[in-house]
């Protein structure tokens, strides 16, 4: 019994391990600030209540109106159950994805929060983001795939938020879905990073991989077509990406 477990879970690609460790890290730190955000900003509004109050002797709801800000259509009201790794791995068993869609979607990830500074990945939103970058992905990368209506049943949502989602997301991204070698290149490098500090974890409980300290997704810039050539010469990028899908 434990062979086979142990067998099915070397079956899952390394690259759905890594991307989920990644965002899960990712997710939990944006949490803890954004939970430090609403206690600072309930205990200034409560002053500014007051303030006005005492100024005019009526509740000002000017400046509430001007804090509040947009929600998007992938933060959920609750965090769901399962865990960001479960949920990957969910997708990977169920959607039937190439490993390079994986890749893909985290660069599609990359690009969407980026023309969104607004939003950060946490906990409320980042499996509606995870299956509808890979939905994306898959569609992009994969000759065959399953429908919108299988990835909401594998995402746990319904159709019509499935497709809703899909469409927000490739507006986001601008339908920018081309992907260059050395582009993946690129991002398999970083992800070959992370798999380093997962194995190899500094000592220091105060050390962070470089990936955990950014608010959305990495890398800092999609370098240009020669330099991320380049670099994948140099660095053996194309060595890190045969590692990462097998």
């Amino acid at each position: 019994m434990m062979t086979m477990a142990a067998e099915d879970q070397a079956a899952v690609p390394r690259v759905v391990s890594i991307l989920s460790a990644l965002l899960e890290r990712v997710a939990e730190r944006n949490d803890v600030v954004a939970a430090v955000e609403r206690r600072i900003r309930d205990v200034e509004e409560q002053e500014e209540e007051e303030h006005d109050q005492q100024e005019d002797g009526k509740e000002s709801t000017t400046t509430m109106t001007k804090k509040k800000k947009a929600v998007s259509a992938f933060q959920g009201l609750t965090k769901p159950a399962i865990s960001v790794g479960g949920y990957l791995e969910r997708i990977f068993r169920f959607a039937g994805c190439s490993p390079s869609c994986y890749v893909v979607a985290y660069i599609y990830l990359d690009r969407f929060l980026r023309r969104r500074p607004a939003l950060a990945v946490d906990s409320f939103n980042v499996h509606r983001l995870l299956i509808t970058s890979v939905l994306t992905a898959v569609k992009f990368v994969d000759d065959i795939c399953y429908n919108n209506a299988y990835f909401a049943r594998v995402g746990g949502i319904s159709l019509m938020e499935m497709n809703y989602l899909e469409v927000d997301f490739l507006f986001g991204i601008a339908f920018d879905l081309n992907v260059t070698p050395a582009v993946f290149a690129s991002y398999c490098a970083v992800l070959q990073t992370e798999m380093a500090y997962l194995e190899h974890p500094p000592p220091s409980i105060d050390a962070v991989s470089p990936t955990s300290l950014l608010q959305h997704c990495l890398p800092d810039q999609e370098v240009d077509t020669a330099a991320a050539a380049t670099a994948a010469t140099k660095s053996g990028c194309h060595r890190h990406q045969q590692q990462l899908i097998v």
